[in-house]
């Protein structure tokens, strides 16, 4: 029986574009803040990543919350794009605030002004944002193939998104004039680009209404007999949903130390325009990946099996990258780069509908529907990995003895730079590719299915 549908190719187009949002606070923050402070303010490495990871203990709390809050909210504009709309106001001016730490303030002042502005854009509007636009998922179609594609078109605007921003930043923020003022109006123009993106997104698509939802519920107000502590005991008692926040996680730290390159490229390849180059490199074969993820999720009847062999392409092309970066040979690094983001596209595009696919297995197995909550995962994973990546690279330029100040660094920030580019994203890879090998969802879903039909018929 074929599954009904519900969305119009602008619909998923429209719904996609919000990572266009998502990504010009996401990729411009995970990039370049660590170099603007560091380079341009005159921070510490290492003080920075100490803030960086101490705004990380809100998270947690936050997340949770704001899914809970999504699950609960009913309004004119349905259960996530409330949240998804007003967040993103938050988000653009903090990411401007970012950007824009006082030169003249001594150094407590100025590590307090990040700290700050820091911790209220990821701990509360970007979450808040994110995991409402994650949500809808789960809320606009319930429909398992437009899960699919709709998660394609998100993430083939995100990393054009990245591509764009990561080639271009460096040299717009040079034809700005260069210095603090230079890079506080670049966020400002990106915030400004952002904001009218989201707002296009969220009216782009409507929300199902709750009551077709929750068809398959004996209850409407079953559903919402949860608080905070429940909907926790909910989240850890699924065990994908586990694995999910994990490799989300761990694919953030990845991003982190990839977003290093801007280092490596810098002191190991005497050569920061090369960052844009490898960008191009990892972001067009993501992109060619995700146009073919919803065909090949439908020739493999599911997504567990493609997941898994496009990550073992990733391994592979990671370790590849290792050998060309210490052959030296920068041609060599691009393709194999190319390799290991051609593998990785397929759960890019299909992680939503994976969510998706976890909500249903708690539903199946507890009777609640927790949409909202169940996508923290998604807002959980960015902002734990890429904060906890970026302070960690921050530790590991201040262990290294890095000094923006050098145009040479030391031999010992050399090595940890071929550390932190080469070996560790490739080591996040084969553990990535260990935790999808356990993680098939929609499997343990169909069988479910089948013991419920079964039981009924008795």
């Amino acid at each position: 029986m074929q599954e009904k549908t519900y969305l119009k190719w602008y619909n998923k187009i429209g719904y996609g574009s919000g990572d266009i949002a998502g990504n010009v606070v996401y990729a411009f923050l995970s990039s370049f803040v660590m170099i603007y402070l560091t380079n341009t303010i005159g921070l510490s490495a290492g003080i920075v990543g100490t803030l960086i990871a101490a705004s990380k203990l809100f998270d947690g709390f936050t997340d949770i919350f704001f899914g809970s809050m999504i699950d609960k909210t009913h309004s004119r504009l349905g259960k996530a794009r409330p949240w998804m709309l007003y967040g993103y106001i938050g988000c653009a001016v903090t990411l401007a605030a970012i950007f824009a730490v006082p030169t003249g303030w001594g150094d407590t002042a100025q590590y307090a002004w990040f700290f700050i502005a820091y911790t209220l854009l990821n701990g509360v509007f970007y979450t808040a944002n994110n995991i409402a636009y994650s949500a809808l998922t789960s809320l606009v179609t319930k429909n398992s193939k437009e899960r699919v594609q709709m998660g394609s078109y998100r993430f083939i605007f995100a990393f054009a998104t990245s591509l764009l921003i990561q080639s271009v930043t460096i040299g717009f923020v040079a034809k700005c004039g260069g210095g603090a003022a230079a890079w506080r109006t670049v966020a400002i123009v990106y915030a400004a680009l952002g904001l009218i993106v989201n707002t296009v997104s969220v009216f782009s698509v409507k929300e199902l209404p709750e009551e077709e939802l929750n068809e398959w519920e004996e209850k409407q107000s079953e559903e919402e007999k949860y608080g905070l502590g429940e909907a926790f005991r909910l989240l850890v008692s699924n065990k994908y949903y586990l694995m999910i926040c994990g490799v989300y996680i761990l694919q953030q730290l990845y991003a982190a130390m990839i977003n290093s390159g801007i280092y490596y490229m810098t002191y190991v390849l005497k050569n920061e325009n090369l960052y844009g180059v490898f960008s191009w490199a990892a972001n067009i074969p993501l992109i060619i990946a995700l146009i073919f993820t919803p065909a090949l999720v439908g020739r493999w009847k599911g997504m567990y099996k493609l997941n898994l062999r496009g990550y073992m392409i990733a391994v592979a092309g990671r370790a590849l990258v290792v050998v060309a970066g210490y052959i030296g040979s920068v041609p060599l690094m691009l393709a194999f780069t190319a390799l290991a983001a051609l593998g990785q596209g397929p759960w890019q595009g299909d992680m939503n509908a994976v969510i998706a696919s976890c909500s249903e297995y708690t539903f199946l197995t507890k009777g609640k529907r927790v949409d909202g909550t169940m996508y923290s995962c998604t807002s959980l994973g960015v902002k734990l990995g890429g904060g906890l990546g970026t302070a960690a690279a921050g530790w590991l330029l201040e262990l290294s003895r890095f000094d923006g100040t050098l145009a040479v660094q030391p031999e010992s920030c050399i090595n940890m730079l071929h550390i932190m580019y080469l070996w560790i994203p490739l080591i996040i890879n084969v553990v990535i590719m260990l935790v999808l090998s356990w993680m098939n969802v929609e499997g343990a879903n169909e069988k479910l299915r089948e013991e419920k039909e079964t039981f009924c018929k008795r």
